[in-house]
This record gives structure tokens, sequence and C-alpha cells, in this order.
């Protein structure tokens, strides 16, 4: 979901809390309420086993909310060209079932999330594979310090429910991590294809587009995998998980949608610094109220990862005053 659109500044000090706020309070409402839904065990042992189906949920409360702030706020869809968006689209969908599907196999949320900060990784291989690029010692640094940090958790003893994270888990997780790096090109392909037509990104549409071909791929596998009956009658077997995952899928759309609201009227470092705290918080949230136990070396790795994280943060900022005076120049 990683959007770069350059917009006006921001009006007022409000609208600015307004969206930092509304971020904050979606996604870490949505950590908490997943990681609920996904170690709920019934009395007859049953658990919620539904990647696909938890999709399809996500994708289609994003369509309407993000239909409807594009009809309100953009004037309503453009014949804009859709390969990009249907292909960015299903790549995304993936990496959020892969993503899920590593928790549902062992990998816990915390872990996760710190994995999910290294989707560097397969962009900085892809991109020195090809030639395309070269980084600085403090990229790869962070990225050394972002998968390390994770891997000391995963591998450290202590946690909740006990054990370290499963091998499936991890490949669900390194192949979540691929389709991150698979998606920052679609993004590209997207914008140049915008551009051929003389369209320019408009961010409501964009949430609009993409989370409608999540949505029917999403529909697409948990059909293929029958997940989606199955995933209907454990939400009326067990009404609060059901209440849950709606509660999961409005935290996704508000998410995004402020997401956008923030991109839209500020700097886009704005949204990357909320976005990237928010992570953090999110582990902390995650392990002081989900009953994560972790020894010296689980708190070493989460220390050395979160420094990471907020490092690459401190280099966006300071690369930002140099891009200006380039600009100048």
């Amino acid at each position: 979901w990683e959007v770069r659109v350059f917009m006006v500044p921001p009006s007022s000090g409000s609208c600015h809390k307004c969206g930092a706020g509304g971020i904050y309070a979606s996604f870490l409402y949505y950590g908490s309420l997943q990681e609920d839904v996904l170690s709920f065990e019934a009395q007859d042992g049953g658990k919620f086993v539904y990647s696909w189906f938890l999709q399809v949920l996500e994708a289609a409360t994003n369509v309407v909310l993000g239909g409807l702030l594009m009809v309100v706020m953009e004037g309503g869809p453009r014949p804009v060209p859709q390969a990009a968006y249907a292909i960015s689209g299903a790549v995304q969908v993936s990496a959020k079932y892969c993503t899920t599907s590593a928790m549902m196999s062992g990998v816990s949320f915390p872990v996760a999330t710190l994995a999910k900060s290294s989707k560097m990784v397969p962009v900085m291989a892809g991109s020195l594979l090809l030639g395309k690029a070269s980084y600085s010692w403090r990229e790869y640094a962070h990225v050394l310090m972002i998968v390390g940090g994770t891997a000391v958790v995963s591998l450290a003893g202590g946690k909740k429910k006990g054990g370290s994270s499963s091998a499936i888990g991890l490949t669900f997780l390194v192949a979540a991590l691929i389709c991150d790096g698979v998606v920052a090109g679609t993004q590209k392909r997207l914008k140049a294809d915008l551009k051929a037509v003389g369209f320019k990104e408009k961010n409501f549409e964009m949430q609009f587009f993409t989370s409608l071909y999540m949505c029917l791929a999403a529909i697409v596998f948990a059909v293929i995998m029958g997940e989606f009956a199955p995933g209907v009658q454990f939400c009326i077997t067990h009404p609060e998980v059901g209440l849950a995952l709606a509660k999961v899928s409005v935290c996704s759309a508000a998410g995004q949608a402020f997401i956008f609201y923030t991109i839209s009227n500020f700097d886009p470092l704005v949204c990357t610094t909320v976005t990237t705290t928010r992570k953090v918080f999110s582990v902390l949230l995650s392990i002081f109220v989900k009953g994560h136990v972790l020894d010296a070396q689980g708190w070493t790795g989460v220390t050395l990862a979160s420094v990471g994280i907020l490092g690459e943060l401190e280099q966006k900022f300071s690369a930002r005053p140099q891009k200006n005076e380039d600009k100048t120049k």
C-alpha cells in the first residue's frame, strides 16, 4: 500500500493531527484485533484458518470506502488504464495473504510486523542484480539491523505459547517480502501508464481500483481454496469472531483512507513518519498487551530492529533538505 504522491501543503495543524491520529488509531486497533482473531480458539478446538476469506472482507470494505471518497472528494472514476491496477492489486493481496498465513503458522505478530519492515531487502536485491541502483553504507546497515533484529526475535525463547517461529511461517514471510518488492515495480508501471494517457494519480481512485482487484483476486482464491463458505459458517458459529473481523475490515479501510488523506494534504514524509513509527508502537503494544514474554535475546532483537526502522526514517529526514538545496541550484 505504499504510494508516493506530491500534493499541496497542509492548511492547518488540526488536519495534520487528524490524519496522523487516524492512522495511529486505525492500525494500532487493527493489529490488536487481527491478533485476537488469529489466536482465537473455540471450546471445540476450532480456529480461524481462512486467510483468503479475511482478505475478501478487508478488500471489500476498502472498495466501499475508497469508492465513496473517490466520488465525494475526487469527482468519481476516470477511464484510467486497468492492467497495472489489476497486477498491483493481485500482488498486494498475495502479500497480505502470506503475512496472515505466516501468523496462522506460528509466527508472532511482533515478528511478522518487524519482518514486514524488511521490504527494502527484495527491492535492493533486484536493483543491484539489474545494476540500476547503488546504496550507501547507512542503507545497508539499516536493512541489516532490521533483518538481524527480526531474526533474533524469531529465534528467541520465552515467547507467547513457547517455541520459535515455524519454518512454514517464516517461508510465508519471505514470500510476503518478495511480493512487496514486486509491488514497488507495479506502482512505477502504474504511474507510467497514467502518464502515457495524460493522467496523474488520484489517491482515493487508487485506493478504490487497487482494492477492487484485491477483492476480486481474493474471492477467486477463497473459492478455489474452499475457504469462502467455511469462513462464513465459522463467523456464524462464532459471532464474536465475525464481529472482530468486521472491525478489522473497517479499521483497514479507515487506516488506508487516512493514509491517502495525509498524502494528499501533507509532505509525503509526514505519512512515512507516522506509518513507520506506528510499526514500532504496534510491536510494543502487542508485547505488553497480548502476553508475549521476551527474554533478553528477544528484547535485543526488538531494539535492534526498531533502531534500524527509525534510522531509515531519520535518513529520509536528513536527505530532504539536501534534495531541496539541489533543486535550487
